[in-house]
């Protein structure tokens, strides 16, 4: 399998899930600096223009939430999905919140193009990322995170997502000591393996 991704990015989220997995997969850089996921190789691969991207034997896949259900299918015994369905839709209700809300309140302090035209409405946009991040922030700690992970003690598919979605929160004016169970989620994180190897390849 290749991946493609960009440091920092959502797309570390798939790579952890792969570490957790303990599946084999090649990391294939795309520099954002230089434009190159907009560029007409990129678009063969992901006419997005976005990452993740992951080549697989059957074609590419793309979107962080399809990436890391396809990683639980073709590993299960990695136990990142729950067999339980209530489980099953707690943790998908964490990822369609990261997806759909948070992962888009974090967008509009870089990406305010996607929606507005003129460039004096960016820097409303971004001025309103601290106080939807933080409120963000007190979902996850009130409804999302059960025990040191979202499902309690055992790690997730949501816990990959969200773990890459919080090493944002201080670059988007989050008082992250004002949640000590988001911190405590941090730290239960980066003692795990998948954690330390995504840093060691410097893709966060």
């Amino acid at each position: 399998m290749q991946l493609y991704y960009a440091p920092t990015t959502i797309s570390v989220a798939v790579a952890i899930a792969l570490e957790e997995a303990g599946m084999e997969y090649e990391a294939v850089k795309i520099d954002f600096a230089a434009k190159e996921q907009t560029g007409p190789a990129y678009a063969q691969i992901n006419p997005k223009g976005r990452v993740p991207a992951l080549a697989v034997e059957g074609g590419i896949l793309t979107e962080t939430g399809a990436l890391l259900e396809y990683i639980a299918d073709m590993a299960p015994e990695a136990g990142l999905r729950p067999q339980d369905p209530v489980l099953q839709a707690r943790m998908r209700e964490v990822m369609f919140y990261l997806a759909s809300t948070m992962h888009v309140n974090h967008a509009h302090m870089r990406r305010g193009a996607r929606w507005a035209s003129k460039t004096s409405s960016y820097k409303d946009m971004q001025a309103k990322v601290p106080q939807t991040m933080t409120a963000s922030c007190e979902y996850i700690s009130q409804a999302g995170l059960r025990g040191p992970f979202v499902l309690g003690d055992t790690v997730s598919l949501a816990d990959c997502y969200l773990y890459v979605i919080c090493t944002w929160l201080a670059g988007d004016g989050v008082k992250v000591d004002s949640f000590p169970k988001i911190q405590n989620f941090m730290t239960a994180m980066e003692q795990r393996e998948s954690i330390r190897a995504v840093y060691a390849k410097e893709m966060l």
